[in-house]
């Protein structure tokens, strides 16, 4: 059970995140939203309260592949809801409204990766990736001519991965 204090404030914030997101969340998305964008919690208390909330049962891996994808389980929502009193209401204000602003970003954020690294012949692999619940939905690996293009190929494929998606899946099917 949680303890009152800090921690228990930090805990039943984090709790409040993942049911406003409505998603599974990463870990580095938990850290970017909670303690880089927001100062809901502190960057040195984020990894132990995601420990200590799964140990408790209130969050859940919910990733097969890939990096842990934490959601919120039933005991988390029932912990929330018999203490949400206690989360400050301005912070709970903010989190709203931050989510609110945020949400759809996160979540492409979360399902499209891009990388790309330089070749032995001087040409570039850029490496993309979709993932749906943690799990690889479309991955692309290609060789392209120069840093350049693989940097632009980078920079566009959050925004246009639905999109490439879309066309791939829709010639193949049909």
């Amino acid at each position: 059970m949680l303890v009152k204090g800090d921690a228990f404030i930090n805990k039943l914030t984090l709790l409040f995140v993942f049911d406003k997101m409505e998603c599974p969340l990463s870990e580095n998305t938990i850290i970017d939203m909670c303690c880089s964008s927001n100062n809901w919690i502190s960057y040195m208390d984020s990894s132990p309260i995601i420990n200590k909330l799964l140990d408790e049962n209130f969050i859940a891996n919910v990733a097969n592949y890939g990096d842990p994808l934490y959601i919120i389980t039933p005991e988390g929502r029932y912990c929330l809801a018999e203490f949400y009193i206690k989360i400050p209401s301005s912070t709970r204000e903010a989190i709203t409204s931050f989510v609110k602003q945020y949400k759809s970003h996160y979540r492409r954020k979360q399902e499209c990766s891009a990388d790309y690294y330089m070749n032995k012949d001087s040409t570039y692999t850029v490496y993309l990736k979709i993932n749906d619940m943690g799990q690889p939905l479309l991955e692309l690996k290609f060789n392209v001519p120069n840093r350049q293009t693989a940097k632009n190929i980078y920079k566009k494929w959050e925004e246009k991965a639905g999109n490439v998606y879309a066309l791939i899946y829709d010639h193949l099917v049909d």
